[in-house]
């Protein structure tokens, strides 16, 4: 059953897709209509998993279930990733794709190659305190504290030159 995503208890699991370009205002409907349907009928073992979703910066689909209600199943997290590989065929876009790291300096969603990481912050075109998104977050309350926060308290701090890390 859908319910609004700020209704989800904290705890409520939660899975984030990066798409490797913003969405189009029609092609934010499509998804928009499709996940709802999804996460209407979104089940585990034939028990109704309380569901949400929020789409981001036009560019993130945010999946979300209440396991204090019903625990997702591998297989209806494998119905999930089915409804999420229809969209990136039916929009031509990439959801799953995890060499792209996303960062927020200046406002603006910017995707960067993982093998690019190092040489951008050498460069200092990113540094330690440009925003990134921490997709790696698990549940809603890590989502709404350290989705977005600088790169510096992530795990991209490995890329990071120790010269240009500022002393802590």
């Amino acid at each position: 059953m859908f319910v609004p995503f700020e209704s989800l208890a904290p705890e409520s699991r939660v899975w984030v897709f990066q798409a490797n370009r913003p969405f189009t205002a029609d092609e934010l409907k499509l998804v928009e209509n499709r996940i709802r349907q999804f996460t209407g009928e979104w089940a585990a073992h034939g028990n109704q998993l309380k569901t949400s979703f929020t789409l981001q910066f036009d560019q993130f689909i945010i999946l979300a279930a209440d396991e204090n209600h019903e625990t997702p199943s591998g297989c209806s997290i494998d119905s999930s990733v089915r409804v999420l590989k229809e969209i990136e065929q039916t929009l031509g876009v990439q959801l799953f794709d995890r060499n792209l790291v996303a960062f927020k300096p200046a406002g603006q969603v910017v995707l960067v190659p993982r093998q690019e990481l190092k040489q951008k912050f050498h460069d200092g075109i990113l540094n330690e305190d440009t925003p990134a998104f921490n997709n790696l977050v698990s549940t809603k309350s890590a989502f709404e504290q350290s989705w977005l926060v600088p790169a510096g308290e992530t795990w991209l701090k490995r890329y990071i030159p120790k010269e240009l890390a500022k002393l802590k």
